[in-house]
């Protein structure tokens, strides 16, 4: 056997460098030379679960109803920050029903996501968690949430993050409320902004932006007085079984956690809530199933966002390059205790000699940020992006000329580390040619009616996506000759089960529906959650070991049995090919007596010295209505160099689902709060506008494709966050193109486009 070995590997998640011990056991594969297709590589595959989720066959958190099983409900502050002085739940408790309730003064320690009590005494935001009820029915524990009586004292409360930034705000924190999140230097910004030949100085602003997933945040807990199984609406089940267990002072054996279907995460689910802690103590004390699930108007108060920001750039070039880029930025974390930075793709995008950068967490009586598909990097993209394209205009180069003077590099400015693989330029020329860049004129052209003018813009993405171990998959054989792949990962809507199914077809040699894949459960072995785009190229790899383990195994077994030397053998499409005969691989294993052949494998580091990135670039052709400010985004072209392509159909969808949620971002996504009260006013789906059919152009999607040999065995790297990163800047260039005025704030509303007409004299 191999020997193990413990070692190092360098991984990159949402943009943070960290360094991780990990265990490897045997020799990596070497990564396939070209993008050529095998059999189930490379080619668009509808998805193995897609008849279960369209018939609702598939089982989601929220369709699971087990016997005997009780409802939860939370009741919430209704002040954006106040002390809790008395909580009375009496008539709550003698309602017949009525199972148990939780608060400040009666519910059991719990440490918890850095907080010691699950209940606070001082009450945050709006929405934040008071008492629990549980209840035979989900209707009779809301219900008896009225009648529990709480005394509060209201205090001082700032929920605005440029008023909470201000040092005459109140102090809701105790160390104040602007807090350092981050900073990076190269080069002197000050001595070259001095010296330049032309300068700007810019300040951006992006708005709160809301998940709303399809299925909400909620969890189903059940004790059997020795374990503790839960089904959670989660992008990681091994996450949440880790918070669980040491929420509750339990052994990880003594934690399961489920999730088979999933509505959507964007990032907020990456981790868990209070609700399953509360599922949990509730199950564990009364011995029955307990469901708590989260209402719409729950979600978009205590379940996370996209923080809105304030930005300030100031760029600075002579002759035909960018000599400086200086960042500052301001986020606004709610309760939350880290900052998504926007200053991400400032410190690695372009080649500048000369960048700093500084970002500041705000706090405020708002809930809690949470990672939202390329937390700060949308935010930052589309102040930098923007920046670019007005010193783009302030010296009078095309933009996308002057994005390609800084975009040869091949070593990442931050690290020093050259790139495994960068094919950013090749985005720019085949996305150019898709849009009609050469086209393009300076004040845009004419549109559909006089009063309409048309515009082309474009933006850069760069994002990790390189993943990493420990991820472990298995393989073994049933008596027909199909496969059962497990993996400790989830599929949270992106297609995991499939692209993983087809990476294991390929390697053993069977057809896609001769494999099985068991994932979403704590029971098989360890694999990530699903974020930061590290999904497929952390946990592929490990598939892929397991298959080959696997098929060299089998062969060996069929080798027996057919008398015939293992070297002469081998798998096609469930066949067991030798010279001249070829074999049903039904019929070897059913004459193995039920022997059960069993493939392990395991994701290796990444290399040393490389960074691993994804790269891309969009392209964006809009008209803008002179007399309403409505913007119409006609299409979009994206093109994305992230690697090898597994599916080609489901990475098309993923693409086209990031743009769809970025023009959201870019034009009617916008918490709405009222700072008085602090009550979020539109936390529903008919107030809080998401795009619908009705708003998705004509999107034109494309890859590089080259496999990137380095960075793993499968030359796959992350594709579910780069999608939407640069959509919003290249539509925001585009308006400014059409109608000759900047709209610096997102989401770029008709209000904020005829404001920013009327500062230009335009209309």
């Amino acid at each position: 056997m191999s020997p193990l070995r413990v070692t190092k590997s360098r991984d990159e998640f949402e943009g943070e460098i960290y360094e991780s011990t990990v265990v490897v056991e045997g020799r990596d594969l070497a990564a396939p030379r070209d993008g050529a297709a095998g059999d189930e590589v490379g080619r668009p595959r509808p998805r193995v679960d897609g008849r279960a989720r369209v018939t609702g066959a598939a089982v989601y958190t929220h369709d699971l109803h087990l016997a005997g099983m009780l409802h939860a409900a939370i009741l919430r502050s209704p002040y954006a920050r106040a002390r809790v002085k008395r909580v009375d739940a009496s008539k709550a408790e003698a309602l017949p029903g009525v199972r148990g309730v939780l608060h400040r003064f009666n519910a059991p320690e719990v440490e918890f996501r850095q907080e010691k009590a699950l209940f606070r005494d001082e009450v945050r935001f709006l929405g934040d968690e008071v008492a629990a009820v549980v209840a035979d029915s989900e209707g009779l524990a809301r219900y008896a949430l009225t009648l529990i009586a709480v005394e509060y004292e209201v205090l001082p409360h700032v929920v605005d993050l440029e008023e909470a930034a201000s040092p005459r705000a109140p102090k809701i924190d105790p160390d104040g409320n602007v807090h350092d999140a981050g900073s990076y230097t190269r080069g002197d910004t000050r001595r070259a902004l001095r010296e330049a030949e032309a300068t700007i100085d810019v300040t951006y602003r992006t708005s709160t932006q809301m998940h709303n997933a399809l299925e909400t945040h909620g969890a189903v807990a059940s004790w059997d007085g020795e374990r503790l199984t839960v089904w959670e609406s989660t992008q990681s089940v091994f996450g949440v079984r880790n918070m669980l267990k040491d929420a509750l002072g339990l052994a990880p054996a003594q934690v399961r956690v489920l999730c088979e279907h999933m509505g959507g995460g964007f990032g907020a689910k990456l981790g868990t809530y209070k609700y399953a802690v509360i599922a949990s103590l509730f199950s564990m004390r009364l011995g029955r199933p307990v469901r708590c699930v989260l209402t719409r108007r729950e979600e978009n108060l205590a379940a996370g966002n996209r923080s809105a920001t304030l930005q300030r750039l100031r760029l600075a070039s002579s002759g035909d390059r960018i000599t400086a880029i200086e960042h500052e930025t301001w986020s606004n974390s709610g309760q939350g205790r880290w900052a998504a930075n926007p200053t991400g793709p400032t410190n690695t995008l372009y080649d500048v000699a000369n960048v700093s950068s500084v970002a500041h967490r705000v706090t405020t009586n708002a809930g809690a940020l949470s990672a939202f598909r390329a937390p700060g990097y949308v935010e930052g993209t589309f102040a930098l992006e923007s920046a670019i394209d007005e010193l783009a205009l302030r010296i009078g180069v095309d933009p996308l000329a002057l994005r390609r003077r800084h975009a040869r590099s091949r070593t990442d400015p931050r690290t020093g580390n050259r790139y495994s693989l960068k094919r950013l330029l090749d985005c720019y020329t085949i996305g150019a040619k898709e849009i009609g860049w050469s086209e393009r004129r300076a004040g845009g052209t004419r549109g559909s009616a006089p009063h309409r003018r048309r515009g082309l813009g474009m933006a850069s993405q760069i994002w990790g996506g390189g993943g990493g171990p420990p991820a472990y998959a298995t393989v073994h054989f049933e008596t027909d000759g199909t496969a059962v792949l497990r993996v400790g990962v989830q599929d949270i809507g992106t297609g995991t089960r499939t692209a993983v199914a087809q990476v294991c077809a390929d390697e053993i040699g069977l057809r896609l529906d001769q494999v099985r894949v068991r994932l979403g459960d704590t029971e098989a072995p360890y694999g990530p959650g699903s974020g930061g785009s590290v999904t497929l190229a952390s946990i592929g790899p490990a598939v892929r070991l397991a298959a080959h383990d696997a098929r060299a195994k089998v062969l060996r077994a069929a080798a027996g049995i057919l008398e015939v030397r293992a070297q002469e053998l081998r798998l096609e499409r469930g066949m067991v090919v030798s010279e001249g005969a070829r074999t049903p691989l039904g019929d070897v294993m059913k004459k193995l007596d039920n022997s059960t052949l069993i493939g392990t494998g395991l994701r290796h580091p990444n290399p040393d010295g490389l960074a691993l990135k994804t790269f891309g670039a969009h392209f964006a052709r809009v008209e803008v209505d002179l007399r309403t400010g409505e913007i119409f985004v006609e299409k979009i072209v994206a093109v994305h160099d992230v690697g090898r392509i597994v599916n080609p159909l489901a990475a098309a969808s993923q693409v086209q689902g990031g743009i769809v949620q970025a023009l959201g971002f870019a034009l009617t996504e916008e918490r709405i709060v009222d700072r008085g009260l602090g009550r979020v006013m539109n936390a529903n789906l008919e107030w809080y506008e998401i795009p619908t059919a009705m708003d998705v152009p004509e999107i034109v999607v494309r890859f590089v494709g080259a496999p990137d040999r380095r960075a793993n065995n499968l030359g796959a790297k992350g594709l579910g966050e780069p999608p939407i990163i640069p959509a919003a800047a290249a539509v925001a260039n585009a308006v400014a193109n059409a109608t000759g005025a900047r709209v610096r704030h997102a989401p770029m509303t008709r209000a904020r486009v005829l404001a920013a007409l009327s500062m230009a004299g335009i209309a």
